[in-house]
């Protein structure tokens, strides 16, 4: 697989200082890099190779100030050992599938779309109207539904559903079982006690670098979309509602639940079997331990939670010791209760 120095920088959301064009098919150690690979310098002993080195990339931090010319193309970021890590994880699951080409029986609409270098497996399904980019490889038993798009380098695994008007964005990654876009759970009470089904007309949006795990569910929106954003990995049999949006870089453990139209702010923790009521606001850097549950908003950034009601860490922490202490407690108060009636007898 090649990408040239300018998409890798648009996937890490870096820029580049050098000749944008050069093409990268490698990744490498700074000290033995060659022509055609990219490496990364993210420790100042190691900054000697970057004036010797022979990869055509190198990324680097956005503050390294160069000491003399160089003859490698430059990706500046903000952390370039992450930024690394980020293309790691990528090449390690493109070259671990290793597959290309059309298997049979396979189906995809006459008005849709693919790219380059994909993979369609036996018994996938891809509607009409569909865009998907280059790379993107959709495995057996798959069903991409009308109106999808799929950025560059996705892979949809075996027996994912996705559902249509669904937007994916570049290297993203749905495990198997997972469903995309199907109908949020959306009831209207009637006068005789019965449901009426209210119609889902939004769509789920996926940005860059998301990762969804086996068996979980993102439902559609009522209207907009439910949205995950860049970078956030979503582990398996988690159930995201509609209107549900996750902010960047956030990771949620399995068995986690999250009721309609719930905000997750930016780099959140959120453990697993944690639940969140609905129209719940996270701020950034939220963790919430295991099996906790929220059911207010948190508004300070950095806040741990812990308990079912969640509530402060620290105070819950607390509130746990003297609870393992009710019987030693109890018993103390039984004791001066004694003790006092014994002195107030006449």
């Amino acid at each position: 697989m090649e990408f040239t120095v300018q998409q890798i920088a648009e996937v890490l959301g870096g820029t580049v200082e050098g000749d944008a064009t050069l093409r990268i098919s490698s990744l490498a150690k700074i000290e033995e890099a060659q022509a055609g690979s990219l490496t990364f310098l993210s420790n100042a002993k190691y900054e000697p190779f970057l004036y010797e080195t022979g990869a055509s990339a190198v990324i680097v931090s956005q503050a390294l100030a160069l000491k003399q010319a160089i003859q490698p193309a430059l990706i500046r970021v903000e952390n370039p050992y992450t930024a690394f890590s980020q293309l790691l994880e990528f090449y390690a699951q493109a070259t671990r599938t290793g597959k290309r080409g059309v298997e049979e029986p396979a189906f995809i609409g006459k008005s849709s779309e693919i790219g380059a270098g994909h993979y369609r497996g036996a018994f996938s399904y891809i509607g009409e109207q569909c865009k998907l980019g280059d790379n993107v490889l959709v495995f057996p038993h798959a069903y991409v539904g009308d109106r999808v798009t799929i950025g560059e380098g996705s892979i949809i695994h075996a027996g994912a559903k996705i559902y249509p008007d669904t937007v994916i964005g570049k290297f993203c990654v749905i495990k198997a079982g997972a469903v995309i876009g199907s109908d949020g759970f959306g009831f209207a009470p009637q006068p005789d006690g019965s449901y009426k089904a209210i119609p889902q007309i939004g769509n789920v949006v996926l940005e860059d670098f998301v990762s969804i795990g086996a068996n979980a569910t993102v439902d559609c929106a009522t209207l907009g979309s439910t949205r995950v954003g860049r970078g956030s990995k979503i582990d398996n049999l988690v159930q995201l509602a509609h209107n549900v949006e996750i902010g960047q870089n956030t990771v949620i453990a399995a068995q986690t639940g999250i009721a309609g139209s719930a905000k997750v702010g930016d780099q959140c923790v959120l453990a697993g079997q944690v639940g969140l009521a609905g129209h719940v606001t996270l701020a950034n850097k939220t963790t919430v331990t295991a099996q906790s549950g929220v059911g207010k908003n948190v508004k300070q950034e950095g806040t741990i939670l812990q308990g079912s009601t969640a509530f402060d860490f620290k105070q819950n922490q607390r509130a746990q010791i003297v609870f393992r202490r009710l019987p030693e407690l109890e018993q103390r108060v039984a004791e001066l209760e004694k003790a006092k009636n014994a002195t107030e007898k006449p």
